[in-house]
């Protein structure tokens, strides 16, 4: 008796599994190839990583969709009855009904990517600028008012011994936060690799009314020293002369 090997058929099966890998690759391409979405999430650098996983989880996702069916293994040349009996055995290529909740977070994912972090983180973290120790700094370029980060104000104001920000106008751009205590500040996130890392700059603003939280605004101003230089009562702070409401930019987290 002889032996006759059966290839199964490959066919299209909607599993949640491949569909889920679509609906992420698909969303990571949306925000990184066909739109400036990913840079909420992540620093510019890493667009390409993002565009090739993306395509590869849908690659992978459409493989997934095709199956072999294993129902019969082989038959005999003879024509008796294969080794799996209609009936017996499991059918170890389905889902339960439930899997497909899965693909719902995907779904919303790929339709309403999540905003950019904003006044709740930085609200819940201090600000934290990297200790340079106290010194003297570089003198700041010529004209008024100066568009400075708020990095490098805050780092300005905290350890500059040379007090480089005395007399000058400066302008820094973020979104608004409120502290328990009623004062506000412009904010930004500054981000080393992505979102998960990022570290909240704060600049407390004085002599003007607080905007809507997380309304992003240009405050023009002068420096208000609080302390000695390299200690903790110093604080970036600023006297402001014009407070005036603007768009969120592309990218909206300052860098390392």
């Amino acid at each position: 008796m002889s032996l006759r090997l059966h290839v199964p058929p490959l066919r299209l099966r909607l599993r949640p599994q491949g569909v889920l890998l679509i609906l992420c690759g698909s969303a990571l391409l949306r925000i990184a190839l066909f739109s400036e979405l990913y840079l909420r999430y992540v620093k510019e650098g890493l667009r390409p990583y993002l565009v090739v996983s993306g395509a590869a989880l849908i690659a992978l996702g459409l493989l997934g969709l095709f199956t072999r069916d294993h129902g019969r293994e082989w038959d005999e040349e003879e024509g008796e009855e294969d080794s799996h009996v209609e009936g017996e055995g499991h059918d170890h290529t389905r889902n339960p009904r439930i899997a497909w909740l899965l693909t719902a977070p995907a779904l919303a994912l790929l339709l309403f990517p999540p905003p950019a972090l904003g006044s709740y983180s930085a609200e819940r973290e201090e600000a934290r600028v990297a200790a340079q120790g106290a010194g003297t700094f570089p003198e700041l370029p010529a004209g008024d008012p100066l568009d400075l980060t708020l990095g490098v104000f805050a780092s300005r104001a905290e350890w500059d011994t040379g007090a480089s920000l005395k007399g000058r106008t400066v302008r820094l751009t973020g979104f608004v936060t409120r502290d328990d205590g009623g004062a506000w500040s412009v904010a930004r996130l500054r981000v080393t690799c992505c979102a998960a890392d990022a570290q909240a700059l704060k600049v407390e603003v004085r002599g003007a009314d607080a905007p809507a939280a997380d309304s992003w605004v240009k405050v023009t101003g002068t420096w208000h020293p609080t302390g000695r230089p390299g200690t903790d009562a110093a604080r970036p702070v600023l006297d402001a002369v014009s407070v005036k409401r603007t768009t969120a930019p592309s990218d909206p987290y300052e860098k390392r």
